[in-house]
Order: C-alpha cells, then sequence, then structure tokens
C-alpha cells in the first residue's frame, strides 16, 4: 500500500501511544522531517517513538483523558496548537476523540466512536437493524443477572460496558457464581451465552462497502487467555464461511456508522446452519499479531489507513491483490504475575511445524505491567500456510512445546529492558 499523502505545509501532528511493538509504522506513514509530531507515550511506549519526534512527553496512562489533555496543552504552548491528533490503542479512542473534539481538528469525533466503545450502545445499535444477537440488557446488581439468566438460562456472559482484551469479562454457570459481580465500577451488560464457534474479522468499511476483510476463526477464546491458557487464531480458508461471515460484517458496520474505518468485528458462527450472531466490534485495528500479519502475509498495512482516517484523509480504495496465503497467531500467556523477570525461553522459530516470526524476550529481561495486555505476555507468535487446518497443526504444536519460564520481580516501573 502506498505511503499516506503528504498534509498541507508543516502541521502538528500528536500521536497517543502506549505500544512498544512497532504495530503502527509512525515514521512511515507521516515525514517526521516535515510535520511537527510530538507524542504522548507511557514509558513502555518509548521504544516505538520515532527518534525524528519534535517531543515526546510521558504520562501513566493513556487512557486518563485529564492527563493526557494536560499533556497536550503544554505540547501546544510549545509547538503549536495541534491540527490533528491521532490515538490507534482501543482503550484511547475516546481519549483521541475528545481531544480533536477541544480542539476542533479533523478525524473521526466521540459521537461516532462511542457506539464502537460503549458495548449496550453497540448492541442496541445492531439490535434496532435487525442484526442477529444474543439477548442482552443493563444490570446494575447481581440479583437483575440472576433474573435475566432465569429467563433466558444459565450460562451468562457480564462484561464491563466499556473495556478491551475481555478486563472483567465473567461468565456465570449458575446462581452459585453471582457473588464473582462487582458493580462498584458502574453498570454492565449481561448477555446470554453463545456455544458457537468465535471468529474475529478484520478489515475496512469505507462507510458504503467492505475494501478488505479476512475472517478468522479462534482456537479457543480470549476469556481463557485470562484464566492462563493460550490464545490463537487461524485465517479461514473455507469460502463458504467466509462468504456468510463477509456478508454478516457489511450488516454490522452500515448498522453502526456510515464513516471509513478499520474494524475489529468478533462473531459467533453456526458452520451447520451458515447463521452469525453479533458478538462485538471495534473502530481499531485488531490487537495481538493481527496488525504485523496483515503485513507480512497480506501485504497490507491496516493501522496506515486506520492512522490516515484519524488524519482526517481519505482511504485509498484502491486495493492491490492480497494473497490467498493463511496466516494465523499465537500468544502464550505469561509465566507468572507481571512484573516478571524472564529466566528461560524456548525459541520457536525454525521447527516444523511452526512460526514464520516470534516476539520473545530473553532470559534477564522484564515483561512489565504494561497497560497494552496482549502485547506484553510470555510469547507472541506468527504462522502462513496453504490453509486453515497447516496453520492451526502448526499453533497447537507451539503452544503445546513452547516453554517460558519466570521470576517476580518488585519494581516500581518495570520496563522490557530493565
Amino acid at each position: 500500500m502506498s505511503t499516506p499523502q503528504q498534509l498541507n505545509g508543516s502541521e502538528h501532528v500528536v500521536v497517543i501511544n502506549r505500544w512498544a511493538e512497532h504495530y503502527a509504522d509512525f515514521e512511515r506513514y507521516l515525514d517526521h522531517r516535515v510535520h511537527r509530531v510530538t507524542y504522548v507515550s507511557t514509558e513502555v511506549g518509548l521504544a516505538a517513538v520515532p527518534r525524528e519526534a519534535t517531543e515526546v512527553v510521558t504520562v501513566q496512562a493513556t487512557d486518563n483523558l485529564a492527563e493526557v489533555a494536560n499533556a497536550v496543552e503544554g505540547l501546544a504552548r510549545r509547538h503549536g496548537a495541534p491540527d490533528r491528533i491521532v490515538a490507534l490503542k482501543e482503550d484511547d479512542l475516546l481519549v483521541g476523540a475528545g481531544l480533536r473534539d477541544k480542539w476542533g481538528v479533523p478525524g473521526p469525533s466521540v459521537d461516532q466512536l462511542l457506539p464502537f466503545r460503549d458495548k449496550f450502545l453497540m448492541a442496541a445499535r445492531v439490535a434496532e437493524a435487525g442484526v442477529e444477537i444474543p439477548s442482552f440488557a443493563l444490570v446494575t446488581a447481581a440479583g437483575a443477572v440472576r433474573g435475566f439468566a432465569e429467563y433466558v438460562g444459565w450460562p451468562v456472559i457480564v462484561k464491563p460496558t466499556t473495556g478491551s482484551s475481555s478486563a472483567g469479562v465473567v461468565r456465570l454457570d449458575g446462581p452459585a457464581d453471582l457473588h464473582r459481580l462487582s458493580f462498584a465500577a458502574g453498570p454492565q451488560m449481561v448477555q446470554a451465552f453463545n456455544p458457537h464457534q468465535i471468529y474475529h474479522v478484520d478489515g475496512v468499511f469505507t462507510g458504503e462497502r467492505l475494501l478488505v476483510l479476512r475472517a478468522s476463526r479462534y482456537l479457543n477464546n480470549p476469556l481463557d487467555f485470562r484464566s492462563g491458557g493460550f490464545l490463537g487464531s487461524t485465517e479461514e480458508s473455507d469460502p463458504y464461511i467466509t462468504g456468510i461471515i463477509a456478508e454478516f460484517a457489511l450488516g454490522v458496520m452500515r448498522a453502526l456508522t456510515d464513516q471509513a474505518l478499520v474494524f475489529h468485528l468478533e462473531v459467533f458462527v453456526d458452520a451447520d446452519t451458515g447463521s452469525c450472531a453479533f458478538m462485538e466490534v471495534g473502530a481499531r485495528v485488531g490487537g495481538a499479531e493481527i496488525p504485523l500479519l496483515w503485513r507480512e502475509v497480506h501485504g497490507y498495512d491496516l493501522m496506515e489507513t486506520a492512522f490516515r482516517i484519524q488524519l482526517g484523509l481519505e482511504i485509498d480504495e484502491e486495493v492491490p491483490p492480497i494473497p490467498d496465503e493463511v496466516g494465523g497467531w499465537l500468544l502464550i500467556s505469561a509465566p507468572t504475575d507481571r512484573p516478571c523477570r524472564i529466566t528461560e525461553v524456548t525459541p520457536m522459530v525454525g521447527r516444523h511445524p511452526g512460526p514464520y516470526a516470534e516476539a520473545l524476550l530473553t532470559a534477564g529481561e522484564v515483561l512489565p505491567d504494561a497497560d497494552s495486555y496482549y502485547e506484553h505476555v510470555g510469547g507472541r507468535f506468527r504462522f502462513r500456510g496453504r490453509s486453515s487446518q497447516d496453520v492451526e497443526e502448526a499453533i497447537r504444536t507451539v503452544a503445546a512445546e513452547f516453554q517460558v519460564r519466570a521470576e517476580p520481580v518488585d519494581l516500581v516501573h518495570a520496563t522490557p529492558n530493565d
């Protein structure tokens, strides 16, 4: 994909970042020698900030609107009012949108992004549009969850109305599990459990049609990963399943927006009946290894498109053919509570079947307790193959054979190379 057209003149672009990994190739997306490109970053995220950045301000949390707004005020005094503001991480989307609204700069607004962050509003919108979705309700107490479950049947899923990486999501199998709930942070959403296979669907929506799309089958689910298991997925090579998912995805996106955006959709699929049901969707690039996999296997940079959209630029609707090769990824959970110091790790690149790329810490390095949850794990692996079956075999082999061990560390600010 070609580099986005340059902005007019020399503009002040503020980028909000928490990633250490180069999920987004900021230096390639924007000429840092022409524009005043400043960054608001966590300490861990400094590793991905280009050396040509005009200035970098560190904050404790990039999803703290007051803290980030204060940092941007300081940058504005020193470099001029921001002309563009970019925040690509899911948890930072509304912070970036709120600051764009405040400073009157182009790009997605809070109103445009809220249906992709407030899960109850999201569910209500897609249900109103006639999209199939498991029964749901907004709840403020355990008694309401019990009443809902007695009506639709156990088990049920309870989740925060905002959040990411399955944080705070719980499955309740019966009344005895109600003690696990907490409403200290506010209302939550309860939903009927759907037993069908979960897919994640990643791509670009133009506001009218799907520009690019790949559907991937989870080999387990994100909630299991929170309990210490692995998390992996393989892209679907069956054109029938991909076709029904694509049709469903188009209906979801049209129900929520008429604006261009990159999306990460999760959907329940019953392959026997060809039916789909909505789980949730984000107006952002998928997490884990998805942005790297798309660049390396498919030759398309989803992050670049998302970056353009947040700059307020039009997206390139001329997409070169995307190879049919199947990609997949695997995350192995942290070996102990973070921060932790890695004591042993087994590289897997070069094994057959195995990954074509991996991201591992070496013995002695510290795995930080950073906010980018799927980034700072025990091991990250990327796969490619001719079919879903080939990729799944490789993923399961690595999941079974990979070894990583660590010891706890008592660090206030642990970094990957501490």
